[in-house]
């Protein structure tokens, strides 16, 4: 795991080393999650998904969806049944 001493500026911002950016594929604009608990405080890298990946995950959901025999009118039964048992 490589560690390295990073400032934070009076704006709030810090740079990260550019070994690590190149290493995680990181470059000007990426989108990074930042989560805290604690002391610690995590960056992960994430990706926006296009509108390509979004159109293959809905073609993914259709063969499913079909695979199992789910036409469209099923798909108010389905989640009317998941919000009913997922109240709180």
């Amino acid at each position: 795991m490589a560690v390295e001493v990073l400032s934070v500026s009076s704006k709030g911002q810090v740079v990260l080393p550019m070994e690590m950016r190149k290493k995680l594929s990181i470059d000007n604009g990426s989108k990074l999650a930042a989560y805290s608990v604690g002391d610690m405080i995590m960056l992960k890298p994430i990706s926006i998904p296009t509108e390509q990946d979004f159109r293959e995950s809905l073609d993914e959901a259709a063969a499913w969806a079909k695979k199992v025999g789910y036409e469209q009118e099923d798909v108010n039964d389905i989640v009317k049944s998941y919000r009913k048992a997922n109240r709180t």
